[in-house]
């Protein structure tokens, strides 16, 4: 069957498709509990890394492990098409609770939707690529294969992630166009003082712990004036060494979020002023420096998010077009600045518990999650399919690439 062909009868290719993946079914649940069972934080994800490469490679991929320069990165690659699709596979925990985000559920429908598509792969002009990225709990391993020119492949990308319901909920699944997340930004301030005894000589002494705490409580004055979709954290990861001995080094973990790129930036000079005030007030030096890649916001394309709205709907969900989900953030967020994307979310449905908790890391491997992993892999298929068989869509998809400049999806972003 030719891609005309094929474009004629999109149906029959999605239901091919769909009949592939569900053939699937036992692997995926296999990979997913394998993943949820052996949990890995960000950068050591060893185990899934290797799980993922070898399943690719055995479907006939062409398979990089340590893709990129990354070490617990894969691309694994098929197909020859001039529309190339990059499906994200996450695969790294959370410390103390494990997979409390259903990145396992994540990696498996991944490797569903792309097991799946390479079926089809030849018929629909598809060269589909399956990118293993880790770290996007702590760290942005995304970030990372965005500047080593992973995306730069690319003609549209996409992934899921699990969720639980929400009381504001209509439907049982949120829309793609109803996703959002912030833009976040985490970094260290380091306060330099002078040691003295505490008791004996303390006027001889500079206090950097002192410091950190005028600063801190700035840093809580400063929320009464910044917009109500703004969030910031901070706490004290080492303030000193014993107690009759002034503090000479005092450090200063940051986390700040906000949905719109320029109120993010306006609050973190903010916040820096903050932490120079404390520095004034005591005599302490003081620096800051970045403890990860910032995160953009997920800015949804609207082709990709209208088609997997229609394609999951298709699957028998109930699909909330009102209520939007967001607050926390991932580096999709930066992929999908510079590459047309989606992150969707997919529900485990009759579940409540809140991610990042132990009751979620249990609902990661319930009949529910179960669900949302079939249903995700099914629907991505279905969307890439779309554009791959649609000409007007394909044609605008490769008319985007094209006008994107070269290296743009290795520019950084920063705050």
């Amino acid at each position: 069957m030719t891609q005309l062909e094929a474009a004629a009868d999109l149906s029959a290719v999605k239901e091919r498709t769909t009949r592939e993946i569900e053939g699937l079914r036992e692997q995926l649940l296999s990979i997913s509990r394998t993943i949820h069972a052996n949990p890995e934080l960000s950068w050591k994800e060893y185990k899934a890394a290797a799980l993922v490469a070898d399943t690719m490679r055995e479907a006939g991929f062409d398979v990089e492990l340590g893709a990129y320069g990354v070490e617990t990165a894969v691309e694994a690659v098929y197909g020859d098409g001039d529309l190339t699709v990059i499906i994200c596979a996450e695969y790294d925990a959370l410390p103390g609770v494990g997979h409390a985000c259903g990145h396992n559920v994540i990696c498996a429908a991944g490797v569903g939707a792309a097991l799946g598509l390479a079926k089809v792969a030849d018929d629909a002009g598809l060269r589909v690529v399956l990118l293993g990225t880790p770290a996007e709990e702590h760290g942005g391993g995304k970030v990372s294969l965005l500047e080593a020119g992973a995306f730069e492949q690319a003609d549209f990308s996409m992934m899921v992630h699990g969720m639980t319901a929400t009381p504001e909920m209509t439907g049982d699944s949120h829309s793609a166009r109803g996703m959002s997340s912030t833009a976040v930004d985490r970094f260290e301030v380091t306060y330099t003082g002078l040691t003295a005894h505490a008791a004996a000589v303390p006027e001889l002494g500079i206090n950097a712990s002192n410091a950190a705490v005028l600063a801190l409580n700035a840093f809580a004055m400063l929320r009464q004036h910044l917009p109500k979709e703004t969030n910031l954290n901070a706490f004290i990861s080492h303030g000193g060494e014993a107690t009759n001995i002034i503090p000479d080094r005092t450090v200063v973990q940051v986390e700040l979020r906000a949905y719109d790129l320029e109120v993010w930036r306006e609050m973190k000079k903010k916040v820096l002023r903050c932490f120079e005030a404390g520095a004034i007030a005591t005599g302490c030096t003081w620096e800051w420096a970045p403890t990860e890649h910032p995160y953009a916001p997920v800015l949804s394309d609207e082709v990709l998010a209208g088609l997997w709205d229609v394609n999951f709907a298709a699957r028998g969900r109930t699909i909330d077009t009102e209520v939007r989900l967001g607050g926390g953030s991932t580096d999709m967020g930066n992929v999908s600045q510079v590459v047309p994307a989606i992150h969707p979310l997919v529900t485990f449905r009759g579940a409540d518990a809140p991610p990042h908790n132990p009751a979620f890391t249990a609902i990661a491997v319930s009949p529910a999650a179960d669900e949302a992993l079939m249903d995700g892999a099914v629907s991505m298929a279905a969307t890439v399919l779309d554009v791959a068989l649609t000409p007007e869509l394909r044609a605008d998809f490769k008319a985007r690439k094209a006008a994107r400049p070269a290296g743009a999806t290795q520019a950084e972003f920063s705050s």
